[in-house]
């Protein structure tokens, strides 16, 4: 019973002392996430301390030497790094190609490219004159066909002017 009895003092000056410590941090301004990371950072050192972490760096460590100084690995990096430098240079080519038809294109001011019978005849053109025609027969039907009192702002009961232009 006296050993309990000293057992449950141990505990009793444990608390208090533990509660000083809360205090002391909380004054020092120490977080419990600054505790946790302290916590973390001393357990990844014992690890990286410990035998089995270090044996292990050392046989990784050696395999690294030995497949990096054969000459499969080497052939591999000679034929990826010349791989990685036709791509680049294809790509640059491509990258240059693109910008000098952009170039080309930016001399023409958008009015003459659109007035352009090559350009107006073809079938994108067509495929996207027609599509901006439908989104805008849509848009001045619905105000036409529309019951919620809204007039047009040329007049009331009039249809608005027919706009001929390909926009």
């Amino acid at each position: 019973s006296k050993v309990e009895e000293e057992i449950g003092t141990l505990r009793q000056v444990l608390a208090a002392k533990e509660r000083h410590c809360g205090e002391l941090k909380r004054k020092l301004g120490l977080t419990p996430l600054d505790g946790l990371k302290q916590n973390l950072s001393k357990s990844w050192h014992d690890v990286q301390v410990s035998n089995a972490y270090v044996k292990t760096s050392e046989k990784l460590g050696e395999w690294n030497d030995k497949v990096t100084q054969s000459d499969f690995y080497k052939k591999t990096q000679e034929t990826l790094s010349q791989a990685g430098q036709k791509t680049s240079a294809a790509l640059s080519n491509v990258g240059s190609v693109i910008s000098r038809k952009l170039g080309d294109m930016s001399s023409y001011s958008i009015r003459h490219s659109i007035s352009m019978p090559a350009m107006r005849n073809s079938a994108t053109f067509k495929s996207f004159e027609d599509r901006v025609g439908t989104i805008k027969s849509r848009v001045v039907g619905s105000r036409e066909n529309s019951t919620d009192g809204l007039h047009s702002p040329s007049g009331a009961g009039e249809k608005p002017p027919q706009d001929n232009a390909p926009f």
